[in-house]
């Protein structure tokens, strides 16, 4: 299928405010774990708790790892 001209610059128009718009959402995203350049883990340990609170989710019984030659 041929597009016109101006369909084609509408198409073009359209795909360059898009890039746009995702380029402003990505600058303006804010992650809530991430304080002064770093992960604050105490942030994200405390989220995690509360979210288990929430749904009621019972936190699992430590238990000690045991192995002599652990490899990743």
């Amino acid at each position: 299928m041929k597009l016109s001209r101006d369909a084609e610059r509408e198409f073009v128009s359209a795909a360059e405010a898009l890039k746009h718009d995702a380029e402003v959402l990505r600058r303006k995203r804010h992650n809530p774990f991430i304080k002064d350049g770093r992960v604050d883990i105490d942030a994200y340990i405390e989220f995690v708790t509360q979210f288990n609170e929430f749904i009621n989710h019972s936190p699992k019984p430590f238990r000690k790892i045991v192995d002599r030659d652990m490899r990743l």
